[in-house]
């Protein structure tokens, strides 16, 4: 039995339980400094300290000092930053601060010899997180997937196999993208954002997602960097197309090798082929093993004899 100040959780309804009021919506956003774990001791410190700077430099840019001003918790990752915000604010998170952000990193990896430079994945998503104004607030599912989003692979692909000029890389949830970009209320197209297949190596998270990025410079459209899951759930026989109007249609495509072999995928090993009342040469065997002797005719006499 604890005593009555003690810091440790009173008992409460467990979960499913009773109905309860859901804490306020917030909207989260963190990011994530790239090969951070790659660099030197020495500078980790240096790193960790200039990322919330930079991320209240570009926000007071953007016309968003407030909501650095009343963040309603924030915490550093190690190698990021964790903010909760006012959701009523994610469409000016979007644009201008992203590209905002995308200026500033620009002018400080250029303008700062000798330090390591900084590009950062951003995650931005919304959901019901406590709001208890302290260190421990602002934990909840919402804030997990916000980092789990962070960490998905198709935002670290995206930003890898960007160029340098290329300094964020950014992924919103399905639900933020939804309330802020797809309802209007942000001042980008949603022809700027990339649908894509959110998984995690090693966790159970798969959500859809979207990639934003402020300056590319890669191969935004690659299925190998972006996940080729995108397109799964067609099955492996449909494939999406692009019309010029920007409907995606789909065409659906049937191979077909009457008496012989289809390779969809990765062949290991031999392959045995018999073709038979084929017009042509009979092949009896593994063409791709060891061959010994002919694989073409063998013709004993004269090739040309009885050919005017």
């Amino acid at each position: 039995m604890y005593d009555d100040h003690s810091e440790l959780p009173r008992a409460s309804a467990r979960p499913y339980t009773r109905s309860r009021l859901l804490p306020p919506y917030r909207g989260v956003i963190a990011v994530d400094a790239k090969d951070f774990t790659g660099l030197p001791a020495i500078e980790h410190e240096v790193v960790s300290r200039a990322v919330p700077e930079l991320l209240r430099l570009s926000l007071d840019r953007a016309g968003l000092a407030a909501l650095w001003e009343d963040r309603k918790f924030s915490a550093t990752t190690g190698d990021g930053y964790v903010i909760g915000c006012d959701p009523s604010l994610l469409p000016f998170v979007i644009h201008p601060w992203l590209y905002t952000l995308q200026e500033v990193l620009t002018e400080y990896n250029v303008h700062s010899l000798g330090a390591a430079p900084i590009r950062l994945r951003v995650s931005l998503h919304v959901g019901p997180l406590p709001d208890t104004g302290d260190e421990f607030g602002g934990n909840g599912t919402a804030r997990n997937d916000t980092h789990r989003l962070l960490d998905s692979r198709p935002a670290k692909a995206v930003l890898a196999g960007s160029r340098s000029i290329t300094q964020v890389v950014a992924v919103l949830s399905e639900r933020c993208y939804q309330d802020a970009v797809a309802s209007g209320y942000t001042g980008r197209h949603p022809d700027h954002f990339i649908e894509v297949p959110a998984t995690v190596d090693g966790k159970r998270f798969a959500q859809q997602a979207w990639i934003y990025v402020p300056q590319p410079s890669g191969p935004l459209d690659d299925r190998h960097i972006l996940g080729e899951a995108a397109d799964e759930g067609a099955g492996p026989d449909v494939h999406p197309q692009a019309r010029p109007d920007g409907v995606r249609d789909v065409v659906r495509t049937t191979n077909r090798a009457p008496r012989g072999n289809i390779n969809t995928g990765t062949v290991h090993g031999g392959q045995s082929v018999a073709n038979h009342h084929v017009a042509g040469d009979q092949v009896g065997g593994n063409k791709a093993g060891k061959v010994r002797g002919y694989q073409g005719d063998r013709v004993h006499g004269d090739k040309n004899q009885g050919r005017s």
